[in-house]
């Protein structure tokens, strides 16, 4: 069982490593094309490129992690959606809240880009660590 969760653990970061990119692609060409500053199309824009994301991860996860575990049924679909909700809702505290405190700084100073892309990592690891614990024991979790 613990090897089997290492290996979960080594395919779900590779599959985040891709996640990520695709993650931070969207939210910077969002960005390119309207840039802002603006809390609320902020969100907007790290919400539509986490629905990017997720839709990626479902894809690659039911694929390689969890393909063992997968039963690919309606019920498995609502719960990776349920915590794909939670996840984003975790995602946008954790961005807000890191571009809060990045622009509260004011011993240095970062272009906006900066900022976001920080915050964006910050809000990508924290959502990422909470997907894999409900993925792993709430929606792919095996039968006994």
């Amino acid at each position: 069982m613990l090897k089997r969760t290492r290996t979960q653990i080594l395919q779900f970061t590779s599959i985040g490593v891709l996640n990520a990119a695709v993650d931070l692609v969207v939210l910077n060409i969002l960005l390119l094309i309207w840039p802002t500053k603006n809390n609320l199309l902020l969100l907007l824009f790290n919400t539509i490129s986490y629905l990017v994301c997720i839709w990626n991860s479902y894809y690659w996860n039911t694929r390689f992690t969890f393909r063992k575990q997968k039963r690919s049924s309606n019920t498995e679909k609502g719960l990776f959606f349920a915590q794909a909700l939670v996840a984003l809702v975790i995602s946008n505290l954790v961005f807000i809240a890191g571009l809060a405190v990045l622009r509260a700084i004011t011993f240095v100073s970062f272009p906006a880009y900066i900022d976001n892309n920080i915050a964006k990592g910050a809000a990508m690891f924290l959502s990422s660590a909470s997907s894999f614990l409900f993925m792993k024991y709430l929606v792919f979790k095996r039968k006994k």
